[in-house]
């Protein structure tokens, strides 16, 4: 099993990026154990893109073949994060590849979206897409953290 985000734009030194790269830190310790791997990150330039459509063409490019395709899109389900964990479960049982796709400040291109195996939302409100990214990183942690039977996520 492989994980990857692939997400428009890059993350400058801040604390989006610290946050980023302290949860897949810790997604990968945690994971380690679950048969997760370490989560990769490809960042396409949004200045080279433009357009939704030239955005989509670089993420496709950046989409390993084979891998389950999770958008990250505002009118997607809005699992819990026992849910989120399941199903993170499922891929690694199954050792299928997944890849998370996060869109720039206009969103994903509908023919790419129209490509998702899964399209989440982390809630009815629109997320700056490099906050996105603290958050599915936050939430995968958690997710080992669930399937670990770590306290860290309490209900």
């Amino acid at each position: 099993m492989r994980i990857d985000i692939a997400a428009v734009g890059r993350l400058k030194k801040g604390p989006e990026a610290s946050l980023v790269a302290d949860y897949l830190e810790r997604f990968a310790r945690t994971g380690r154990s679950l048969g997760l791997p370490a989560v990769s990150m490809t960042e396409v330039d949004d200045r080279r893109a433009g357009t939704m459509a030239a955005e989509a063409e670089l993420l496709t490019r950046a989409i390993p073949a084979g891998a389950a395709i999770v958008m990250m899109d505002e009118r997607g389900d809005q699992p819990t994060s026992p849910e989120f964990a399941a199903r993170l479960a499922g891929w690694r049982d199954g050792a299928r590849d997944v890849c998370f796709v996060i869109g720039g400040a206009d969103g994903l291109d509908p023919a790419l979206r129209a490509q998702a195996d899964w399209q989440i939302s982390l809630g009815r409100m629109v997320w700056p897409h490099l906050l996105v990214r603290v958050m599915l990183a936050e939430q995968l942690y958690r997710a080992a953290t669930i399937l670990a039977g770590s306290p860290y996520h309490r209900v």
